[in-house]
């Protein structure tokens, strides 16, 4: 065998086992929509319980629907209107040779993360008819368009703005649909106090459950940053980040909340670990160890300072905290 087979050969092996990692990170994003699902069921009331396992599930399901027709299509399509949008296509029915199935299954997973981030926000007040149209609207319009500006070769990436993994295309755009979601629906019931206007804390049901999911969604995320990585070094430098970000995060949470309220605070500290993976999702290939530290660390005391921000000035009801996770530190990441 000369050199140029053996070149062949290795280039082969290389492209197989990038690819095979490329699935294993969409099946771990896929595991992702159960964390979402045990998060939001654990730190909401046991009423609801049901409902928000059925949104989750249907996030999903309804998603692909709409990612399949008219999503896929808008994101990865052939620019159009400057860069603004993808040109819609039906080649995954058609072209059977040389369609990417590989780019369209992690897509869609990418997709299906972002809508279920606004689920948290709206739990205990939304009727399951209505989340279901947002549902589709967000996987077949709202997600793809403004995924196409970064990762689609729009508008944004031709200015050479960087987004690795979706700080701001997946969680500062879930974030913000959360956040205009909670507005428009209200707050529940016994939120506020009809006197004061001071908010009062509504515990979750489950703390285990919602830990069980945070710790889930850590697990998921090392797909979420590291699947698109191509190279052994450069996966192995996005999973420090990945762990050290969140990491400092929950530790300065914990300081904070312990020095501010006496105690730790847990379900405070669960979601800065979720801040924390948000934050460094978009510069998880470029930053060091020194950079993941004092980005996690901002994303600490940021998650604290946007619960209060919605509780104390904003009054919008966010049972799960999810604006302040994830747009807050979306934007920060």
């Amino acid at each position: 065998m000369d050199a140029n087979n053996i070149q062949d050969v290795v280039n082969s092996t290389m492209f197989g086992t990038t690819g095979v990692w490329f699935l294993i990170g969409a099946a771990l994003v896929f595991f992702m929509q159960c964390g979402f699902a045990m998060v939001e069921t654990g730190f909401t009331r046991a009423k609801n319980a049901g409902n928000i396992i059925m949104k989750n599930l249907m996030d999903f399901c309804i998603g692909t629907v709409m990612f399949i027709l008219i999503g896929f299509g808008l994101l990865c399509g052939e620019n159009a209107f400057f860069g603004i949008i993808g040109m819609p296509d039906l080649q995954i029915f058609t072209n059977f040779a040389d369609f990417p199935w590989h780019n369209f299954v992690f897509n869609l997973v990418f997709c299906a993360t972002a809508a279920t981030i606004v689920s948290g926000a709206m739990a205990e007040r939304t009727k399951f008819i209505s989340y279901c149209v947002y549902s589709a609207v967000i996987s077949a319009v709202i997600y793809p368009v403004e995924a196409h500006w970064t990762w689609g070769g729009g508008f944004l990436a031709q200015m050479g703005f960087h987004d690795f993994a979706g700080s701001n295309c997946i969680h500062m755009v879930g974030g913000i649909c959360a956040l205009i979601g909670a507005a428009m629906l209200g707050p529940r019931i016994g939120k506020f106090s009809k006197r004061t206007g001071k908010p009062h804390a509504i515990p979750g049901h489950n703390l285990t459950i919602g830990a069980l999911g945070v710790f889930i969604l850590w697990l998921g995320w090392h797909g979420f940053n590291g699947a698109a990585a191509t190279s052994i070094p450069d996966l192995g430098s996005i999973f420090l980040t990945t762990t050290v970000a969140p990491a400092v995060a929950t530790v300065v949470c914990m300081i904070f909340t312990w020095i501010k309220y006496g105690k730790p605070d847990v379900s405070m500290c669960l979601n800065a670990s979720l801040a924390g993976l948000v934050a460094i999702t978009a510069p998880c290939d470029v930053t060091d160890c020194a950079g993941a530290a004092v980005i996690g660390a901002v994303a600490g005391l940021l998650v604290v300072f946007g619960v209060w921000l919605l509780d104390y000035v904003l009054k919008i009801d966010d049972p799960v905290g999810a604006v302040a996770v994830h747009m807050m530190n979306g934007i920060w990441g």
